[in-house]
């Protein structure tokens, strides 16, 4: 049987937003730029009202983009998804010790002259992703309910343990190594008010739109009227994230093309090494390709907004912390829609499964 097949079924079914969305990101990447650059005082004013440290249109560009995602997660299945220690554990591995470790290993191998940058990045390397991989998961055919355990789980651990892990990876491990060391001033409610922002919010209303849709409607009307109306505004709410993104830092990344190169290296080395090391954990686990690839991603994204939100209340808007933030997505945005493809391609190198399921079908509205 060609391995070409299901690759050419895929792309039949995208929609043409969908089949283009490297093109469309791109072009919203450029226009935040273009934006930013040659309108004076917008990032001042999208920066003036804030939801947890991040500007209130962004906030709201990502509740939308989350939104359509979530309300297509079966909730009645998240049971079969909590018992899988195939994947939960890996998760846990991935997320809190192996990626922030990696993390502070490459700041500290190519930021070591520059402190304010390789300060933000470790802390882009705390906050991990609980928001945007739910884009990447589904358009890479993930397992869209391991997807909404795993970032619940993500939302939980970030709670109880990124004040800690800053205070390890800032304060305590460099000055074990003789390094330099950095204060994080953050508490935990300004972690969980962030999570509960970007997470819980898009979380409940999808949760409630399943559950009344489906009782009143029933699932069939569900699946295939109310899904294919609101989702395309995912990747709507996508796009309009990332223009006002880019909008907000604009200047500071055109003008200092050479520091942005210089966070951009690590980050890149970053998302490789998590992505592809994640991928192949979890085929050597037994995961399916769904769950390797929700796996994948889940390990290989970080919470940009966070990590921004942070660095601002901290730092300042202007600091070398911040904008290493916002190079996050910067570099983060097109590097794993190309995995998206990536992982697509993978799925001939996992075990077929004997009939196709609900989650495996690449619909696209």
């Amino acid at each position: 049987m060609s391995t070409a097949a299901p690759e050419r079924s895929v792309a039949g079914r995208l929609s043409f937003l969908d089949r283009y969305l490297a093109v469309w990101i791109l072009a919203a990447m450029a226009v935040g730029l273009g934006l930013g650059r040659l309108v004076p005082g917008l990032g001042d004013a999208l920066a003036t009202v804030t939801v947890s440290g991040v500007s209130l249109p962004i906030a709201l560009g990502l509740l939308v983009m989350m939104y359509p995602v979530l309300a297509k997660v079966r909730y009645d299945r998240l049971g079969t998804v909590t018992r899988d220690r195939r994947l939960l554990l890996p998760s846990l591995l991935l997320n809190w010790i192996i990626g922030p470790a990696l993390m502070f290993a490459l700041a500290w191998l190519f930021l070591a002259d520059l402190p304010e940058y390789r300060t933000g990045l470790i802390i882009v390397g705390l906050a991990r992703c609980i928001a945007m991989v739910v884009i990447w998961n589904d358009l890479a055919c993930g397992h869209r309910e391991a997807a909404a355990v795993l970032v619940a789980l993500n939302s939980v651990f970030q709670v109880i343990a990124f004040s800690a892990l800053g205070w390890f990876y800032l304060q305590a491990l460099p000055g074990l190594l003789g390094l330099e060391q950095t204060g994080l001033d953050v508490s935990v409610w300004e972690i969980a008010r962030s999570v509960l922002v970007f997470l819980g919010i898009p979380l409940a209303a999808g949760y409630l739109t399943r559950r009344v849709g489906e009782k009143l409607k029933g699932r069939s009307w569900y699946e295939a009227e109310l899904i294919p109306r609101i989702g395309p505004f995912a990747l709507y709410g996508l796009l309009f994230t990332i223009v006002l993104l880019f909008a907000l830092q604009g200047d500071a990344i055109t003008g200092r093309p050479l520091d942005v190169a210089r966070i951009a290296l690590p980050l890149l080395v970053y998302f490789a090494l998590m992505w592809a090391g994640s991928m192949l954990l979890g085929r050597a686990v037994g995961l399916d390709h769904p769950r390797a690839t929700t796996l994948a991603f889940t390990a290989a994204g970080n919470n940009f907004e966070l990590a921004i939100a942070v660095a601002i209340a901290t730092f300042g808007a202007s600091s070398g912390q911040a904008l290493a933030g916002v190079v996050g997505p910067l570099i983060e945005v097109p590097v794993l829609i190309g995995l998206v493809h990536v992982a697509l391609y993978a799925r001939r190198y996992f075990a077929s499964p004997t009939a196709p399921t609900p989650q495996e079908e690449p619909t696209r509205a």
